[in-house]
């Protein structure tokens, strides 16, 4: 994969948070409340406490302010491993916003950036208190994707799912949820969400996950066109999203899958979605909300 190529992002930060878990808004977790988080804080694409919050109330302000200061490259000194990864991250996010851009500006109009934050271990958000056992997840709220760069050695470790393109897949996947909100879906799916059944608000979270999915594969697409990637950088990115399938982590964790608690989606169809975003470059053909059959 050519990310060397690509352009540095100016929207990346790092970020340190303070408080302590569960002192974040009006969010508490209980024993299984926390039972419930780490599992879902197993899979990939989407903040958990956004769902906590949005099962709870309003989520409230976070107890401290998160503080940010933006990200330069190294140097002088060699860079280190994270030096490097930051790098990569700032690399990737720069041409989503190139990719991104293009899109909205032939449709008439302007695509509006996220920020991504890098931190380290824990940080408050507008989405209330983060630890980076959840994964990568988006705020809708602040419009930040937020990373530590760590999960890059457990989605090659214990998600089997080594490889530069599989990591650029995580961070495009985040930002195709920045792009539903830059137009709208967002809202829409937070409003049908709070008033929905469990299973209902299951249903409409695996649809929203798989477009995310989709538009990650339109990015790439757009990447294979130019060169910047080849077909073992594709299989990597198809396997990185058939490997946090809800099917295959559940049965990792519990030894048995319940396709009715699936809140993203089977391997097949994180896999499929993400091919269709790739095949055809076209984010017209990610309506996952429209599709009869997933």
């Amino acid at each position: 994969m050519r990310w060397q190529d690509m352009r540095r992002s100016d929207n990346v930060e790092e970020g340190s948070g303070g408080g302590s878990p569960g002192m974040g808004g009006g969010m508490r977790l209980g024993g299984g409340a926390i039972v419930v988080v780490v599992v879902v804080s197993l899979l990939l694409g989407r903040n958990p406490l956004e769902l906590l919050a949005l099962m709870g109330g309003d989520g409230g302000a976070p107890s401290t302010p998160t503080q940010t200061t933006p990200y330069a490259p190294p140097s002088g000194a060699a860079p280190t491993p994270r030096d490097e990864q930051k790098e990569f991250v700032a690399k990737i996010l720069g041409d989503t916003e190139d990719v991104w851009g293009g899109v909205f500006q032939q449709a008439g109009t302007r695509y509006q950036p996220p920020k991504l934050v890098i931190f380290n271990g824990q940080i408050d958000t507008a989405c209330s208190f983060a630890t980076a056992a959840m994964g990568p997840f988006y705020c809708p709220a602040d419009q930040k994707v937020y990373l530590d760069v760590a999960f890059f050695r457990e989605l090659s470790q214990r998600f089997g799912a080594p490889g530069e393109f599989a990591r650029a897949y995580v961070i495009a996947h985040e930002v195709g949820h920045h792009v539903q909100n830059q137009l709208g879906l967002m809202d829409e799916i937070q409003k049908k969400m709070a008033r929905a059944s469990p299973e209902l608000r299951n249903a409409v979270s695996v649809r929203q996950e798989l477009q995310a999915d989709c538009l990650a594969g339109v990015w790439g697409q757009s990447a294979a066109k130019r060169g910047l990637i080849d077909t073992s950088d594709i299989e990597s990115g198809i396997a990185a999203a058939g490997a946090v399938g809800d099917d295959r982590i559940q049965k990792a964790s519990r030894g048995v899958v319940s396709p009715e608690s699936f809140t993203h989606g089977s391997s097949a169809q994180r896999a499929r979605w993400f091919k269709i975003g790739l095949q055809s470059g076209d984010m017209r053909q990610c309506n996952t909300f429209g599709a009869r059959e997933l």
